[in-house]
This record gives structure tokens, C-alpha cells and sequence, in this order.
């Protein structure tokens, strides 16, 4: 694995809008955040790197929801050296999954100063993106 340090995030966007929907007492609602993530470089230096992860939650007329978010956040990142692309692509992973309780955190946070019920974004313990999953996968001998 490679070595970086972690140098911090800034948020590109923060967004709530209420949406008035009617909704029956018994009525359950199916939230489904879309995440989405994009890994960048600097120009400049080949070491520093961002990642940026997002949850878009957004309603449509076939499925209503009572809010529309989108939170959008970037890590930043100084890699030790230039990684290999299978180096780059585990790092990738590590820092998605690095960043994903702060995009958690400021999604409940969000909803509960808009004093509704906070959302809580499901704990994932392992990759968020399919993509990753053949990467985290166990080698023979891994597991003790």
C-alpha cells in the first residue's frame, strides 16, 4: 500500500430543499442516495491528490421524497510517490472509504438543522462503488 498524508477536505457543495409532498402515516419511503465519487491530480504535482465524493438525493414525480441533498465533498491528499495503477486504485478505495463518515455525518447533520427527522446514511463497512469490490476481494492466505 502506499503512504500519503491526509491534508484535509473542503465541501463544493451543501444543499437541502424541502419538498412539500403529502405523506401517509404508514407510507414508507425509499430515500435511495446515488453516490458518486472522482479522483483528480494537480497539474502541478503528480503526488497531490483529490478525491471527491458526493450523495445526490433528488425527487422525481415516480418517486417523491420529501427532500432533495446533494453534498459534495473533496480530500485532499499527498502521496508519498508516484503509485503503480493497482498502488493508485487501492488508495482510491482506502480514501473513499476514509471520506465516506464525514459525507455521512454531514448529510444527518444537514437534515437535523432543518429540523426533520436526521438521515442516517447506512455504516459500510468495505466499498461503496461496485467497482471496488473485485479489489478488496481476498487473496488465498490472507485471512489468519
Amino acid at each position: 500500500m502506499i503512504k500519503y498524508d491526509f491534508k484535509g477536505i473542503t465541501y463544493e457543495e451543501l444543499s437541502y430543499k424541502l419538498n412539500r409532498i403529502k405523506i401517509e402515516p404508514n407510507q414508507r419511503l425509499d430515500i435511495k442516495p446515488q453516490f458518486s465519487r472522482q479522483v483528480r491530480k494537480s497539474n502541478d504535482n503528480p503526488k497531490l491528490c483529490f478525491i471527491a465524493l458526493s450523495v445526490k438525493i433528488e425527487s422525481s414525480e415516480q418517486e417523491p421524497k420529501p427532500f432533495d441533498i446533494n453534498v459534495s465533498l473533496v480530500g485532499v491528499f499527498e502521496l508519498a510517490s508516484e503509485p503503480s495503477h493497482d498502488d493508485e486504485r487501492a488508495f482510491v478505495i482506502e480514501a473513499t472509504q476514509m471520506l465516506y463518515p464525514y459525507l455521512r455525518a454531514t448529510v444527518t447533520n444537514l437534515t437535523a438543522q432543518a429540523y426533520i427527522t436526521p438521515l442516517n446514511l447506512p455504516v459500510i463497512n468495505g466499498p461503496i462503488f461496485p467497482e471496488d469490490r473485485d479489489v478488496y476481494a481476498f487473496a488465498p492466505g490472507d485471512v489468519n
